[in-house]
């Protein structure tokens, strides 16, 4: 080759390199995203691209702060709240996808940056929170926000915005303000340690290997086949693994005979994070309490939980200790009937032990086929994955109208997640939905439902949510497809309940949109539950996988028999968690954290039988941001949700159109007023307990 086309050759790969060099350099975060709808270009986002991203979020939020304050005119709605309502757009966007995902898709790279990222976050929030000359524009617009003319909407956002500021510490001096910075700091790193260390405990830690095939007696073929799927990923080929992981372990205590396994297992699951080794969380639980209080009292409040509940329906921690004590009774006694039966089988088998918590799902099995002869393997053939998720997209068609497309072309985050595009009835898109249904070692346990976008007005114009459910179901095997529990199916339509109400909301301002109090959060999820257990609709959806046949009567006369089955295990652990969690938010004095635990359950009476459906070392709802003191506000809505379907049930049209269109607008407008007054526009008169007391058997 000639010297000059060797020099041409060079210049030209030199070019090529660079283009590639400044490709790979493209953050995808800082570029007008090109994908189908706007949704996130997860197959070009990287790892390295959201600390970059997220400092310019922050500059660029700065900078639209700094405007606001510095601003000579009088402070008005527009240049004011409405400037500060819709500031933070990259700082948003960055966050509403790293947080999803570090909790969907991690691995080591995504949690050592959450430990860069959140003190950053928390950092910027504060000095947001506790800017005094923004606080004292919103304040001067607050104090006469009834003379300027505003609508009912644009009062709600003035009195949301200042709520915010006083209740993060606009009103403290300067001094308490910098201990109250130090205490939320603190706070955020427990919070995200806490978070990891459960993550191992139930995705690295644990595994319990069964290499005889004896010891799997007595459980049904799908789970034996997914223990045989996880050994060969695990490398243990020819072995049985079972994992802390619901789809694991539920059927392993449900059906396994090996008592001693049965023990082992469950065992490896409520002593997770109390181990007294590097994952114990015994240490970050008494920090962050006490860090709770400090901040609780620093704000004015006597306890945390006064200071949560204060803008929730309930509004004080002792309205919810009588709610909750009021179900407790009858619940526990349930229970304890529950014992005596479960225990009469024991003796009737020879078996020389008394009955313990290891042992519950076991012989609530044995107790449930002698009960109602039904056996949970009869109805999961029913309840394939794929036809769940058919028959909630119908329902929601049927009351609503709207289509849910599947949309392979669309970039997604990890292989198994699936999206949808959701149209109106007339086709104009509503949104899209990610579905991600399966457990692996980067997601963490349980089922939620995010968003990927909110939905919000920007220059007039209304962007549509991406929204996003998150479950850890079990997986198909062999030939199989995922066939669900009953609980997993509910679980399923729950969280596509949360995933209608985003993406049903419409609001023009983003800080109320979807402003919801924490006992109201789970109304839209859990109101979806009573459509997945009618009959009508289980004879649309639950057919065989093999057959094709519609589930029938004989079963589902059953199921509806064995409704109040179990429920003093079901809603006596899931009471027994929430009472555990009031009081470390009211009660806490400083003790060990076990011994506080163990007193706070003796003081209800738990039966010595049950455990809290979760014990505080793994309780990652109220150690982790969302449900602290506030775990009680599942049942606390499932008054709301039942008398709500029961509204539909006494027309005669489980999809009763006009009943629909009015539950829509609640999904819609929920953020427009306070909880209970959009409920009632809804009902027309105040929920009662009757129905919620009635569907679980206590009364």
């Amino acid at each position: 080759m000639k010297k000059h086309h060797v020099f041409f050759a060079a210049v030209f790969l030199l070019a090529v390199a660079c283009q590639t060099k400044k490709a790979d350099m493209v953050n995808p975060f800082l570029t007008e995203d090109e994908t189908p709808f706007q949704v996130p270009p997860f197959d070009q986002i990287k790892v390295e691209h959201y600390l970059p991203a997220l400092e310019e979020g922050i500059k660029q939020h700065d900078a639209e702060i700094d405007a606001i304050v510095n601003n000579t005119e009088e402070p008005t709605f527009q240049n004011t709240i409405l400037a500060f309502d819709q500031s933070g757009e990259l700082y948003n966007k960055v966050q509403d996808v790293f947080f999803p995902l570090n909790s969907a898709n991690t691995n080591d790279e995504m949690q050592a940056l959450a430990k860069q990222i959140s003190p950053l976050i928390t950092k910027h929030e504060d000095n947001v929170s506790l800017n005094a000359k923004l606080f004292n524009k919103i304040k001067a617009i607050y104090d006469k926000r009834n003379e300027m003319g505003l609508d009912d909407q644009q009062i709600r956002l003035v009195e949301k915005f200042h709520q915010d500021f006083v209740r993060d510490g606009a009103n403290l001096p300067k001094d308490k303000q910098e201990i109250l910075r130090g205490i939320n700091e603190e706070l955020s790193k427990l919070s995200l340690q806490f978070s990891e260390n459960v993550l191992f405990e139930t995705n690295k830690n644990f595994r319990m290997v069964v290499d005889n095939e004896k010891d799997l007696a007595g459980l049904p073929a799908d789970a034996i086949a997914q223990a045989a799927d996880q050994a060969k990923r695990d490398s243990m080929e020819g072995k049985w693994v079972f994992m802390l992981t619901r789809p694991s372990m539920t059927p392993f205590l449900q059906y396994a005979e090996n008592r001693d396994l049965r023990e082992k297992l469950y065992r490896g699951y409520f002593m997770r994070g109390d181990n007294n080794d590097k994952f114990d969380n015994k240490e970050i639980i008494k920090k962050t309490i006490e860090l709770r209080n400090q901040k609780s009292q620093l704000l004015g409040f006597n306890t945390f939980a006064d200071y949560i509940i204060d803008i929730n329906m309930a509004k004080t921690p002792s309205n919810v200790y009588d709610f909750l004590l009021k179900l407790w009774e009858p619940t526990i006694k349930i229970a304890k009937q529950d014992v005596k039966e479960m225990q009469a089988i024991i003796d009737k088998e020879g078996g020389n032990f008394k009955l313990a918590s290891w042992d519950w799902w076991y012989y609530a099995e044995k107790l449930r086929k002698a009960r109602y002869n039904l056996d949970e393997n009869e109805i999961k053939p029913y309840f394939s994955l794929e036809n769940t998720r058919e028959g909630m997209f119908y329902v929601a068609q049927k009351l609503y109208g709207i289509i849910f497309t599947h949309r392979p072309d669309l970039p997604v985050y990890q292989e198994e997640a699936m999206a949808y595009e959701v149209k109106e009835a007339d086709g104009s898109h509503l949104g899209v939905l990610y579905l991600d249904f399966h457990p692996r070692d980067g997601k963490r346990v349980g089922a939620w439902c995010t968003s990927f976008r909110p939905q919000m007005y920007k220059n007039g114009e209304k962007i549509a949510p991406v929204t996003s459910m998150v479950m850890n179901f079990t997986r198909p095997s062999g030939d199989s497809p995922a066939l669900l529990s009953f609980d997993e199916v509910t679980t399923m339509w729950h969280e596509f309940g949360h995933a209608l109400h985003s993406l049903f909301t419409d609001g023009l301002y983003k800080r109320t949109s979807r402003s919801v109090p924490r006992d109201f959060v789970e109304l839209p999820s859990q109101v979806m539950e009573n459509w997945a257990a009618d009959p009508e609709v289980m004879k649309v959806y639950a057919k065989h996988y093999k057959t094709g046949e519609a589930i029938p009567d004989e079963l589902i006369n059953k199921i509806e028999a064995s409704g109040h089955f179990n429920q003093g295990f079901l809603t006596g652990e899931y009471l027994a968690a929430s009472l555990l969690d009031l009081d470390w938010h009211t009660k806490y004095d400083g003790s060990d954290v076990n011994a506080f635990e163990k007193a706070s359950m003796d003081s209800y009476g738990l039966i010595d039988e049950m455990l809290p459906r979760y014990r505080s070392t793994y309780f990652s709802h109220i150690f982790t941001p969302g449900y602290a003191a506030g775990y009680y506000v599942y049942i606390w809505a499932a008054q709301l949700d039942t008398d709500a379907f029961k509204a539909f049930k006494e027309t005669g049209d489980i999809y009763n159109p006009e009943l629909a269109a009015r539950f829509r607008e609640l999904l819609a407008k929920s953020g427009s007023d306070e909880g209970m007054n959009i409920y009632r526009k809804f009902r027309g008169k105040d929920a009662s307990i009757d129905a919620l007391l009635e569907k679980r058997g206590l009364k």
